[in-house]
């Protein structure tokens, strides 16, 4: 199970965007990596295809971003935090933020 998902508000602690905080678009658990708002441009020079309705030139796009330099931001305390997970009277496994034990997940 990953500490981040989908929809999460995140802020990235390494890299040349430390600092930045942005929405996950895409989680990829299989390369432990996300695309986040923008976060981690890269520029794509792509060719011109008009039967695609496609400009051609120098396109600025997200790319994915290792999991281990992002941490969540707490929904209550709106702080970057570290995730642990609790089990709800209900069976349901939710994750917890490790500084104010505030539920993290909706």
């Amino acid at each position: 199970m990953l500490h981040i998902k989908k929809e999460d508000q995140v802020k990235v602690i390494a890299g040349k965007d430390r600092g930045k905080t942005g929405k996950v678009l895409r989680v990829f658990p299989d390369r432990n990596r996300a695309v986040v708002e923008n976060v981690n441009f890269l520029k794509r020079h792509t060719r011109p295809n008009p039967s695609r309705n496609i400009k051609g030139g120098v396109v600025e796009r997200e790319s994915p971003i290792h999991l281990s330099n992002l941490m969540v931001i707490c929904r209550e305390c709106n702080k970057p935090t570290r995730v642990g997970y609790m089990q709800l009277a209900d069976k349901k496994k939710v994750r917890v933020c490790k500084k104010c034990n505030g539920t993290i997940d909706k």
